[in-house]
């Protein structure tokens, strides 16, 4: 079986991309939820506050992310993914925080075997944000953040796509516009 063509949508906190990777889902393809905001949400369950000032925080993202990309490998041919451990890279990045042993051993891993495509989706800020307990983050932070996606990206070959603002069912025909479907 041919290793999955695994795209990545990435960009600021609060832009829409698990909204747009639910309407991707419902049109039938296989999607891959962010590991970040799981792992934040067990944390504060089990009664921290801020977990992603926490040693560790981002290998434990970076293990989650590994686990959920090979877990999928043998479920379609096609995976668009809620962020990538290079999005990890960024937040340590953003932080100002070295990355650990795992995120480094996955960033290693996914740049020796190419493990996500070359095309990357940006999805644009929608213009303000919601905060949630997992995100805290102001708007002009969120673009600042957004900002060391795309360099850390680039940074490793990728090409970045934009993807505009505006309702989901546009943000989706642009995806599928640039998705490599198996033949």
């Amino acid at each position: 079986m041919p290793e999955p063509r695994r795209y990545v949508l990435t960009g600021a906190p609060g832009a829409g991309k698990t909204t747009l990777l639910e309407a991707l889902r419902h049109r039938g393809h296989v999607t891959v939820r962010e590991a970040a905001t799981d792992v934040i949400a067990e944390r504060q369950a089990q009664g921290h506050a801020e977990p992603w000032d926490e040693p560790g925080f981002l290998d434990a993202v970076a293990v989650l992310q590994h686990r959920r990309q090979a877990d999928l490998d043998r479920h379609g041919p096609v995976q668009l993914h809620d962020r990538s451990p290079l999005c990890t890279l960024a937040l340590a990045r953003y932080q100002r925080r070295p990355a650990g042993p795992a995120l480094r051993a996955e960033l290693d891993r996914i740049t020796r075997l190419r493990t996500y495509q070359r095309l990357v989706f940006m999805i644009s800020p929608l213009g303000f944000i919601r905060h949630t307990p997992a995100r805290r983050i102001s708007y002009a932070e969120s673009l600042t953040f957004a900002r060391v996606h795309r360099q850390v990206y680039e940074e490793y070959g990728h090409h970045v796509v934009d993807v505009p603002a505006g309702p989901p069912w546009k943000r989706v025909a642009v995806i599928e516009r640039h998705v490599s479907w198996p033949t």
